[in-house]
């Protein structure tokens, strides 16, 4: 059992999501070493005691647990699998948790190349944005090792509320690839219900507190909507990392001789919005491609 007397946690990654998530194992007393391409985004977490160190090498050769939550694939692949990566440096009997969305193929060519290695690995993405990611709200899912999840579960439990196992080694990955096309299709109606409100001249705040607790409901609509209403378009989940999501669900759904068209055209919208700049807006920007 993990105790913040035998454990010593690595965490590779603190932007948005990653501060928070961080900052709640702290909480609950156990030693953490970051590392982050920026140190300036772990300076809240260094000030509470956190320990900096300089490449993913050093922080797999320190700790026991290693949490990553970073942006694209390619950082994943690169953190674990790099001459100076997690898994080359890492101790036999650690655990690799990713928590970043990234490719279901490369959480499987991860947990291989691990095993080898007497090493643990578990593909935990999450869903929630900031605001779970602050609660310790987060939805986790989580595929690898049945037992290997179990033994993880009372981490997890510190940064989240729904954790489910989810399948083999992948399976947490393919999971959250389901969790986005739903998330895809809803920001459009989401958008669109605001905006035919405003055209219609109705008040939206008004027409929120009637459609958020009926049918329609859903978690964009109550948490983001509101802020589309307040002008505020700061990254709860950045428009870049959503866009990139999407294009390893269109991947992996063109593998499976699968048709997407509402993913398909969300993924056109947030595209015309990264090209007119918003690529660091939070995904509730969509909201300006009907007001451009």
């Amino acid at each position: 059992m993990f105790t913040p007397e035998n454990t010593v946690i690595g965490f590779v990654g603190t932007g948005v999501m990653g501060n928070s998530m961080a900052g709640h194992l702290m909480a609950a007393g156990y030693p953490l070493i970051v590392y982050s391409r920026t140190k300036e985004k772990a300076g809240g977490l260094l000030e509470k005691g956190a320990e900096w160190v300089g490449t993913p090498r050093d922080v797999a050769s320190r700790a026991n647990v290693v949490i990553t939550m970073v942006g694209y694939p390619a950082d994943v692949e690169e953190i674990y699998l790099g001459e100076d990566g997690l898994v080359n440096h890492g101790k036999a009997g650690s655990y690799f948790i990713d928590m970043t969305t990234s490719a279901p193929s490369l959480a499987v060519k991860i947990f291989e190349a691990a095993k080898e290695r007497g090493i643990h690995t578990i593909d935990a993405p999450v869903s929630g944005g900031d605001v779970g990611a602050k609660e310790a709200k987060l939805s986790i899912m989580v595929g690898g090792e049945e037992v290997d999840v179990e033994a993880i579960r009372p981490l997890l439990n510190l940064m989240g509320s729904n954790i489910v196992y989810q399948g083999k080694a992948g399976a947490g990955q393919h999971t959250k690839m389901c969790n986005q096309i739903a998330i895809a299709s809803n920001m459009i109606g989401v958008c669109e219900a605001i905006v035919y409100a405003e055209k219609a001249g109705l008040n939206p705040d008004s027409v929120l507190k009637s459609i958020t607790t009926g049918a329609a409901g859903s978690w964009s609509l109550s948490n983001l909507a509101p802020r589309m209403l307040n002008g505020n378009f700061e990254p709860g989940f950045y428009i870049k990392h959503f866009i990139k999501d999407m294009k390893i669900a269109l991947d992996e759904a063109e593998h499976m001789n699968m048709k997407v068209p509402g993913l398909a055209l969300a993924k056109t919208l947030y595209d015309q919005l990264a090209e007119m700049g918003e690529e660091n807006s939070g995904t509730q920007a969509l909201y300006k491609y009907w007001n451009s």
